[in-house]
């Protein structure tokens, strides 16, 4: 665990439970994505001293905590900027914003946990001038506005757009922000051509459209169960209880928030596809599956 690894002729990677990215030029390195928290990214921050390079910036495929958890430590360390993308930035530098967001209103101290919420660190847009030269591969879908990164030896870091067979087989629900986008963004991916692809959570490999094309079958067999759960009528909350249910999830109060912030997610997709309709029926929202 946490071995480097080369992944082409200037880029490597960390293998770790959320792997990150080293780009170096000139002896200066580029770390793409830090892990979960300051352990992580003292593993980092080690490969990076013993291989006599200089930390010069961090890039973030997007904000989840388990992306940016060791931003601050690295940033305290070295005094390095980190770049991210669209909102991403703003969560980065506001990390509180991620468990209000996924709740939908004012997180309470049980959510507000280092597993949705990282420390603050200073972020930057990509289009800053200060960016480091990386390609931006756009990969919407589990996150707004997240993206991969093309090395210029044909490395594509691809965050979290793909799980692994074991986590799909697993989880099948995995956290989703917006179901339709990752499903053209997993279309897209099938068609990239690379010398190696660096998913955060799943083994590094030279053809990902087998793997891209399981998380479609998947999602899209997510949406029609839940589909199939809303029936003549279901609250939000009575469809989430029936949706872990559905897929054996025990609920805590992070399962919650994250479960359910992913239903409405697929929900919304289903709505906007004409295939399901929210209705506020007396004092109560109703969720109805629209039949064809």
């Amino acid at each position: 665990m946490y071995e480097l690894v080369r992944a082409g002729e200037r880029t490597f990677y960390i293998e770790c439970p959320s792997r990150m990215g080293i780009w170096v030029e000139d002896g200066g390195a580029v770390l793409i994505d830090t892990g979960n928290g300051k352990d992580a990214a003292k593993k980092a921050a080690k490969a990076i001293d013993e291989n006599g390079w200089t930390l010069k910036a961090i890039l973030n495929t997007h904000s989840h905590a388990d992306h940016i958890g060791g931003n601050a430590y690295l940033q305290q360390r070295y005094g390095c900027p980190a770049f991210a993308n669209g909102v991403n930035a703003a969560v980065t530098s506001f990390p509180s914003l991620e468990p209000e967001c996924l709740y939908g209103g004012r997180a309470f101290a049980g959510i507000r946990h280092r597993t949705l919420e990282a420390k603050p660190s200073r972020c930057l847009p990509l289009d800053d001038p200060s960016c480091p030269p990386l390609e931006p591969v756009p990969l919407p879908g589990h996150c707004p506005d997240m993206v991969g990164f093309r090395t210029d030896d044909g490395v594509v870091f691809l965050g979290d757009c793909v799980c692994s067979p074991e986590t799909l087989e697993k989880y099948r629900l995995t956290v989703m922000h917006d179901p339709g986008l990752a499903v053209e963004t997993l279309r897209t991916v099938m068609g990239m051509d690379a010398e190696l692809f660096v998913p955060s959570h799943c083994p590094a490999t030279d053809d990902i459209s087998s793997l891209a094309q399981m998380n479609i079958d998947v999602i899209e067999d997510n949406a029609a169960r839940i589909l199939g759960l809303c029936g003549d009528g279901a609250t939000p909350d009575g469809l989430l209880a029936a949706v872990a249910e559905e897929f054996g999830i025990d609920l805590d109060l992070m399962q919650y928030v994250l479960v359910g912030s992913t239903v409405r997610s697929y929900m919304s997709w289903l709505a906007d596809r004409g295939r399901a309709i929210l209705e506020v029926d007396g004092r109560r929202a109703v969720w109805r599956a629209v039949t064809e």
